[in-house]
């Protein structure tokens, strides 16, 4: 029994650690993400400074055009209309769209769900590494994870779909075979510990290429 909890006691604690790492380098990024955004928003200004020192106005409504039009573009924010779920999920594209994988998210997400803070945050947490890590398998150009979150009546749905690099993986009881090791099991254990807790409903599947998580949450 004591190797046994020795044994469970090293486990959990190298999944901390990955999930640490994870969470350094999530924070890491967005912070390089800040200090690209305040060197050109300096630049920006001091381009305005010179149009309106000439008193080019036309030139400085131009200007402003194709930065609102820039902002559009490369606004990446997520808002579910749930705070938890926003840090989360623009944390973990942020890290995704460092490594080169496109994300497509739709996500929308009462305020008030009974569901905590914490299980919503490994649900959606351990689904995006797992996604992530299942993307960096795959050349760049067909790396691709597609996130819906909604309310459907009574229950919160969640889906998480990414193409893999088998056309079909093999399904063990619930999961299928991970490469990636025992903190990938670890994830996916606390996942359905959460969904089987409150009651809710668990599905996995892997056809053509892609895999895919939907998960439904009952809210009182």
């Amino acid at each position: 029994m004591h190797l046994f909890s020795k044994k469970e006691d090293q486990r959990i604690a190298a999944y901390q650690r990955e999930l640490i790492e994870t969470h350094y380098a999530e924070v890491d990024n967005m912070y390089q993400q800040i200090r690209g955004w305040r060197h050109d928003y300096r630049n920006h200004i001091q381009v305005l400074k010179a149009y309106a020192a000439s008193e080019d106005m036309e030139a400085i409504k131009q200007y402003l055009d194709e930065l609102d039009t820039d902002l559009q573009t490369v606004d990446t924010v997520i808002k579910t209309g749930n705070a938890m779920a926003d840090a989360i999920l623009n944390s973990k594209i942020s890290l995704a769209r460092s490594k080169e994988i496109q994300v497509k998210a739709d996500a929308h997400i009462p305020l008030a769900l009974t569901t905590s803070d914490i299980d919503l945050c490994v649900i959606i947490g351990n689904l995006f590494d797992n996604a992530i890590e299942a993307s960096l398998k795959l050349p760049p150009e067909q790396r691709m994870i597609r996130i819906y979150m909604a309310m459907k009546n009574t229950q919160l749905y969640i889906s998480f779909t990414n193409f893999t690099a088998t056309v079909k993986m093999e399904k063990q009881g619930r999961v299928f075979k991970s490469s990636k090791g025992e903190g990938h099991g670890l994830g996916l254990v606390r996942i359905d510990a959460i969904v089987d807790r409150l009651g809710g409903y668990l599905s996995r599947n892997s056809e053509s290429g892609a895999y895919t998580t939907e998960i439904l949450l009952p809210q009182k």
